[in-house]
Parts: C-alpha cells; sequence; structure tokens
C-alpha cells in the first residue's frame, strides 16, 4: 500500500490538531501571497517540514509537490534527535558514523517512502535540481535507484547533488574501503544514467582498486560534475592518482585524509578551488600541469616531526593565478621550507593570504617572508593555535617542539606593499611576539587601512568538554574598552613602532566590536 509524505510525517490527529490552530485571518494573509512565494518559504525548510505544511489549507496541499528543488537528506528523516549537522565538511564524517544501525534503516526506509511520493506524483512540475543524501545499506539502493533513475529519464531531475554517507569514520578499515567503493560503483554501474546527471558529488571511505575507474566514473562519465568531494578516498596506500581530463566542467575539488602520495592535476581547465585537507605523506603532496582558472588554494595539515617540508614555489609551478591562498598547520610542525623571493613568480597575483593553526608561542614575524614575496596582497591573515584538547606531536613522543627556522625579514620592499587589512586571529596581547608582528607590519606597510584583532569566534566543544581549562598561554581576550585602549596605544607608540599609521585597530569579540 502506497502512502503520502503528510500521511507518514503526520497523524491525522495532528493534522486536525494544525488545522484548529490556523486561525481563518491567518489563512487570509497566506493566501494573498503568490505560489512562487510560499514556494520559496517552502524551499528554506527541509522536506519532512515543508510535506507538514500541506496539512494547513487546501491553498497548501499540493505546494510540497510543486517545490522545483527537492532535497532528500537521510538526517532529516531520522527518528530521534541527532548531533547538530555540522556546518565544518571535515567534521560530517563523525556524524554520519555515530548514526545507529537501527535509526539508519528508519531514516532510509522513511527517506523512500517520500521519494516515492515526491517523484511519482502525478501534479509534480519539473525538479530542476535534487539534493539527495543516503546510505548504501541493505537493499534500498534498490529502491531508490529506480526512483532516481527514471526521474532522469523522464525529465523530472535534471541536476543532481548526491552524498553517500558511511556509518564508519576514518578508522575504517581497508577492506572496508575496497567493500564501499564495489558497493558504490555497483550502484553506478546499475543505475549508469545518474552519472551524467551529477552536479555535485560527495563520497567517504572509499578505496578504488584501479585508479582508472577512479578516473572513468569521476570524469568521462560525470559530464556536468562540478564540485567533487573525497573524504577518505583513494586508489591504494602511496597512491599517485593523475587527472587530466581537459573536457571536465569541474570547479571544485576537495580531498581529506587522504593515503594517497600525491596528487598529479595534469589538465582541469575549469578548476577554481582546489582543498585538501590531511595527507599521510612526507612529502609534496600537489602537482600542477594545466589549471588555467585555479584562483583559490586551501591546504591544512598537522605535520609530525619527521616532516622534512617541501618547496611551496615548486608546488605552486604551473599554478600562478592563485589570488587566495590559505595554509593551515594545526598547531604543529611548519610543511614547507623557508623561502622569500622564490615564491614572487607563484605569488604575482596573490590578493588574499592567510596564514593559520600557528602554535600560540611560534614567532610570527617568519611570515612576513610570505608578505615580501606577495606585494599585491591585500588582505594578510594569520591565526595562532591554542587548544588544550589538541596534545601536539611533539609532546605526545617527549621530545621538544620544533620552532620555525624561517629568518626574520629585512623589509626589502615594504614601499610596495598593496596591503590593506591586516587580520590576526586568537590575538593574544600577553604574547611579545604577537605585538612585535602587528607593529611591524603597522609601520610598513604605508596603504594599511585596518587592523582587526579577533578572539576565536566558534569556542571549541572538545576544550569546553574538558572542564576547567588552563589559563591561556597569551592570555585572555581583551574584553574591556580601558584594555583595548591601552593595547591600541601600544600599537602606536612612536617610541616603539618605526613609522607611523593612520589604521584604525578593530578588537572584535564573541560579544562585541570595538574601534580605535
Amino acid at each position: 500500500m502506497a502512502y503520502s509524505v503528510p500521511t507518514l510525517l503526520l497523524s491525522s490527529m495532528e493534522q486536525n490538531n494544525v488545522r484548529h490552530r490556523c486561525k481563518p485571518q491567518e489563512e487570509d494573509r497566506l493566501g494573498a501571497l503568490t505560489d512562487d512565494i510560499l514556494l520559496s518559504i517552502l524551499g528554506s525548510v527541509d522536506l519532512a517540514t515543508a510535506a507538514r505544511t500541506s496539512a494547513l489549507s487546501t491553498r497548501w496541499r499540493s505546494l510540497p509537490w510543486l517545490l522545483p528543488e527537492l532535497n532528500l537528506h537521510v538526517r532529516d528523516f531520522l527518528p530521534v534527535p541527532c548531533p547538530d549537522y555540522p556546518l565544518a565538511a571535515a567534521l560530517r564524517i563523525f556524524f554520519y558514523s555515530k548514526i545507529p544501525a537501527q535509526h539508519i534503516n528508519q531514516a532510509m526506509a522513511s527517506l523512500t517512502r517520500a521519494a516515492r511520493s515526491f517523484l511519482r506524483t502525478k501534479h509534480s512540475r519539473t525538479v530542476t535540481k535534487m539534493s539527495l543524501e543516503i546510505y548504501l545499506v541493505g537493499n534500498y539502493s534498490h529502491d531508490i535507484g529506480p526512483l532516481v533513475r527514471d526521474a532522469i529519464d523522464n525529465g523530472t531531475v535534471r541536476e543532481l547533488d548526491l552524498t553517500i554517507a558511511d556509518d564508519k569514520d576514518f578508522r575504517c578499515k581497508r577492506a572496508d574501503m575496497l567493500q564501499k567503493a564495489r558497493v558504490v560503483d555497483g550502484f553506478f554501474s546499475t543505475y549508469p544514467n545518474v552519472l551524467p546527471c551529477l552536479t555535485r558529488l560527495h563520497l567517504y571511505n572509499l578505496r578504488f582498486a584501479e585508479g582508472d575507474m577512479l578516473h572513468h566514473t569521476l570524469f568521462d562519465c560525470c559530464k556536468q560534475l562540478q564540485h567533487l568531494s573525497l573524504d577518505h578516498c583513494d586508489a591504494g596506500d602511496g597512491s599517485v592518482w593523475q587527472i587530466d581530463a581537459p573536457s571536465s566542467g569541474l570547479r571544485v575539488l576537495e580531498l581529506r585524509y587522504s593515503y594517497l602520495k600525491r596528487l598529479e592535476v595534469l589538465c582541469l581547465p575549469k578548476l577554481e578551488l582546489l582543498r585538501w585537507e590531511v595527507w599521510l605523506h612526507n612529502e609534496t603532496p600537489l602537482h600542477f600541469g594545466s589549471v588555467p582558472c585555479l584562483k583559490e588554494l586551501f591546504l591544512l595539515c598537522g605535520a609530525d616531526i619527521d616532516h622534512p617540508g617541501f618547496s611551496l614555489s615548486q608546488l605552486l609551478d604551473g599554478a600562478t593565478d592563485i589570488h587566495t591562498l590559505t595554509l593551515n598547520f594545526q598547531g604543529e610542525k611548519l610543511w614547507i621550507q623557508p623561502e622569500s623571493r622564490q615564491l614572487r613568480a607563484a605569488f604575482s597575483k596573490l590578493k588574499k593570504l592567510s596564514i593559520q593553526g600557528i602554535y600560540v608561542e611560534f614567532d610570527l614575524l617568519w611570515t612576513i617572508n610570505l608578505l615580501e614575496a606577495a606585494p599585491t596582497v591585500e588582505i594578510f591573515g594569520v591565526e595562532a593555535f591554542e587548544h588544550p584538547c589538541s596534545v601536539p606531536f611533539w609532546v605526545r613522543v617527549g621530545v621538544q617542539r620544533v620552532q620555525p627556522s624561517w629568518k626574520t625579514p629585512g623589509f626589502t620592499s615594504c614601499s610596495k606593499w598593496q596591503l590593506r587589512e591586516l587580520h590576526v586571529a586568537s590575538f593574544s596581547p600577553l604574547v611579545g611576539h604577537h605585538m612585535l608582528f602587528v607593529r611591524e607590519v603597522m609601520g610598513r606597510a604605508p596603504k594599511l587601512e585596518t587592523v582587526l584583532l579577533k578572539e576565536n569566534e566558534e569556542p571549541c566543544r572538545k576544550c569546553e568538554a574538558m572542564g576547567a581549562l588552563p589559563t591561556p598561554i597569551g592570555g585572555m581576550f581583551p574584553r574591556g574598552k580601558d584594555e583595548q585602549d591601552a593595547i591600541a596605544r601600544q600599537l602606536r607608540d612612536k617610541r616603539i613602532v618605526s613609522s607611523s599609521s593612520a589604521a584604525k585597530i578593530v578588537f572584535k569579540s564573541i560579544a562585541s566590536t570595538v574601534v580605535f
């Protein structure tokens, strides 16, 4: 027996209560709105909530089935409350892995019934885009697959955003990764018309036995694919993945926690953003060939003490049009070798440079070597790292921490700096080198307009869960206006700063923003 989504999600008693609570004058107000406005409102909530609104009145009865975009996310069909869905994509694998198996089954059963109702209803208009988040467990792939296949064949769905979640995190065993890859490949082989329709794809815990299969599936078959995210996916330990796809329209490529030894992007003509979080081999993780549209690069990794580092200028050879570069060291050893002038070619068009995850006791002056090599930079940000919940590698193995080996630059070309904004996150005024760093930049950047000193805006849940935390090494972020004024005066003190600066100094805490 087939059920409609409202019947599944809302009992008859609840429907009567909803109608009873809805006053005539409220219904009249909504009745004055056009269908396009009402659909826009429904499009901002999850599908389960949108389906419930069909019980409000006869006007709303068919509206959820007219949505131009359909979001079928397994997290919206879970039978019990679950942890908040993380905004950071790197944390979602932990979200998916914490859901109990019985809840996954219940959610997938409800999602399947909802998909059947929305994709097979006669009065549904064309869904220009569908976002589908599923687990490939049990026989649900055999239920969801035909529904999606038929919706694509009859023109109901033209673009598909697909996430295939997994019930394991990064500690997934290699045998499980191989099995998961076979399941995913089997799904795509059984329903091949899904691949050409994909515009966005997010996969977890896959180990492709053959690299060619990975390339063929993602680039030869996915003609519309623009955004690809691979978490804990590879083609074997220490494998090299070469991407040579001159016909690909891929614009965004994201890799997280991969056992790949190296990614070689030989040709991706439309690639605009590449993000790689955590590589596990001590050598240059990237090689670029033809990437004429690459504008943004994000690299994050906490290197161990034995990591020799690599040449950033060599890594960026072939990607000289980058305008936004972010490097994050997660409070560990720096994994780039000391350079300055060698980076000028790669940094020739750089506009925004962010150096994050610098251990709070590390000197910040070394970062000015990078600024020296990039006089075109207009926004320069540094972020100190101090997390009691994260024990640095050198502490875990009982050795002395590795200080940056970069020499303090001589500021030979500071007159050419285009720097307009300096951002310092996790600012610690009691750490002398933080104050020294800000003074040096303020005194050397002739076009500097704003110095933004920031407290961490998002409290770390793991640190908070530890209970009583030790006092931060750099002290608490200055909150009182008197304390902030005193720090601003020190930063502008002509007896200390080499030259005066008219830049405004902004203190941004969780609670307030104060400008001096």
